[in-house]
């Protein structure tokens, strides 16, 4: 598993308004954290959203959704299920620059 790897991972149990059920979700963690800890750092994806500034459009399996920016999460390695695929290097970019936003500024 490598960063900007798609997964499908479970992600119940679930508090309130956290995204919920298994689910496609992106790595976000650096591949230095991921291959030393039992933990990966994960945005959830959905095929029901609105154009926000934290979401970033993404097709995967002819499916249009979104990459939700705004619910990045730990989980440890034992929710995922199995890898689905890769984002490309705009969708990369893209997540790149929202995180900066929300984050680092």
């Amino acid at each position: 598993m490598s960063q900007y790897d798609i997964i499908l991972v479970n992600l119940d149990p679930t508090v309130g308004h956290e995204m919920q059920k298994a689910r496609p979700c992106v790595i976000v963690s650096p591949d230095e954290l991921n291959n030393q800890l039992a933990t990966l750092i994960i945005v959830p994806m959905t095929t029901v959203s609105h154009p926000y500034p934290t979401r970033v459009p993404v097709t995967l399996d002819k499916k249009s959704g979104w990459i939700v920016l705004d619910q990045i999460r730990t989980i440890d390695k034992k929710r995922i299920i199995k890898t689905l695929g890769k984002l490309n290097q705009k969708e990369i970019t893209e997540i790149k620059n929202i995180i900066n936003e929300m984050l680092v500024q």
